[in-house]
């Protein structure tokens, strides 16, 4: 485990070992994880330049001032939009294209716990989020993190180490239980990774679990599953809850430290394109193929690697041929909403 003081120490010298003006895009951070690693990018960044996306302009307005305060010297934009749609997600990347030629972090966190509903473009509404628009926003960016000097990551806020059986007759998982699709989604989330580590291995590409935190994604129960599991956290969540500046400071970690390197570093000379150096007895993570500093990561709240489990498991879906086949759908759906599988 990575322990918090590590993670404080480590974000402490964000600001002496990483360039000014660090351009991050928070998807989904108008509450919870996003709102408080955002946050704590702004508290720890010289001059940073931050874009979130988010549905609420009220809870937009407190954020920037907030941010401001943190850091006088950042911009900080936000971007209204219901990233559920492709099509806005593809907005929002034109909008923030226009304005960032490099990106060095994207972050995402967006998600909701409606569930068997569908959006107006036909994705499964938790798939829509948990994955299909995640994935898209990564697409469509891709060029901007490759272009960037030094720091390039993409850290997805999932379940990182809850990893399942993925289902190719049902990749939406419009069949499945709650309790199954999480696991389905996060191997789809790991192997859409993977694929896009293969096209930027100079970019760090992260599936986290984020533990046991008080968010905003129990506002939407849709049904008595999602109802008793509301009411069941609203009654043990303060025992079990890490609290929302730990995860900030946690995720903020994930995002800048040499702990989660690229799998290759083509600035080889410039030390901020792995991160802020590691202190003493804080080693180098094992990706998701179980190698040291490979590049694509599925990590514990804790920090940590997710275990010989995920390894694998993930080896097995490699030797079906999985990722092809979970990326030539991604790609088919993409192209059957925009008619593009670009932006």
């Amino acid at each position: 485990m990575v322990s918090l003081p590590d993670v404080q120490s480590s974000n402490a010298q964000i600001a002496n070992t990483l360039p000014a003006g660090l351009v991050a895009v928070f998807v989904g951070a108008t509450n919870g994880i996003g709102e408080a690693a955002l946050k704590e990018f702004a508290r720890s960044t010289r001059s940073p330049r931050a874009y979130f996306i988010g549905r609420s302009q009220e809870a937009a307005a407190r954020i920037t001032a907030e941010c401001r305060q943190l850091n006088p010297e950042g911009e900080f934009t936000f971007i209204k939009a219901d990233v559920s749609l492709i099509r806005n997600v593809d907005s929002v990347c034109r909008e923030l294209q226009s304005k960032e030629k490099t990106i060095n972090i994207l972050f995402l966190s967006c998600g909701t716990i409606r569930f068997g509903e569908d959006t107006s473009e036909g994705l499964h509404v938790m798939a829509a989020t948990g994955y299909y628009a995640r994935t898209r926003f990564i697409v469509n960016l891709l060029p901007n993190l490759k272009q960037a000097t030094g720091l390039r990551r993409v850290v997805s806020v999932l379940a990182g180490g809850h990893e399942g059986p993925i289902d190719v007759t049902d990749f939406q998982g419009k069949s499945m239980s709650m309790l199954k699709i999480r696991g389905h989604i996060v191997s789809m989330t790991d192997m859409a990774l993977e694929t896009l580590a293969e096209q930027a291995p100079e970019v760090t590409f992260i599936n986290d679990y984020p533990g046991a935190v008080k968010t905003g994604i129990g506002r939407e129960p849709n049904t008595l599953l999602t109802w008793i599991m509301t009411i069941v956290l609203m009654v043990i969540g303060p025992l079990i809850y890490i609290p929302i500046r730990e995860s900030g400071e946690r995720h903020l970690f994930f995002a800048t430290s040499a702990k989660y390197p690229p799998r290759i570093r083509l600035d080889a000379a410039m030390e901020d394109s792995a991160g802020v150096p590691l202190s003493e007895g804080v080693e180098v993570a094992s990706g998701m193929d179980g190698k040291v500093g490979s590049g694509v990561y599925s990590i514990h709240w804790s920090g940590e690697h997710a275990g010989p489990k995920v390894v694998k498991l993930l080896a097995g879906l490699r030797e079906e041929g999985m990722a092809q086949k979970v990326w030539q759908h991604t790609i088919g759906e993409f192209d059957r909403i925009t008619g593009s599988a670009d932006v």
